[in-house]
């Protein structure tokens, strides 16, 4: 920490040498592909817990996923992990590819083309594999 002009850099490079001394893998880590160690959900105990059974008159999960995903889009680039489990899920509670892209294209006048292009492209990359499984 030998330059005070800027002490965010500083604590980062601390951060990432300290991670590196105590693992030496971990200067290639990158969080990308968490989303897939947590399996899908069933549309049933989506629907349970984030639906209809938890409030009979109230959004099915497919809406709330829905809704999820405009603020995860809003967001921006910091909800990656996210925005790919939630598609995922999505898919599986019977949103159709249509209703996804809407969502996220929605999404852009609040959080702005770039952030509704990373979340497409995520998305994409979602379905893509959804489609070949």
């Amino acid at each position: 920490m030998s330059d005070p002009t800027n002490p965010f850099e500083a604590m980062l490079k601390m951060g990432q040498d300290m991670a590196k001394s105590m693992n030496p893998a971990l200067e290639a880590f990158t969080p990308k592909g968490f989303e897939n160690m947590m399996p899908t959900m069933s549309a049933e105990v989506m629907e349970q817990f984030m639906g209809k059974g938890i409030s009979p008159d109230g959004l099915d999960a497919k809406t709330r996923l829905l809704l999820t995903l405009t603020g995860l889009t809003i967001q921006g680039a910091q909800g990656e992990a996210q925005i790919r489990l939630t598609v995922r899920h999505l898919v599986e509670a019977g949103a159709t590819k249509q209703e996804i892209a809407e969502t996220i294209g929605q999404a852009a006048m609040f959080g702005g083309v770039p952030a509704m292009s990373k979340a497409m492209e995520l998305a994409t990359e979602v379905l893509d594999a959804e489609k070949e499984d």
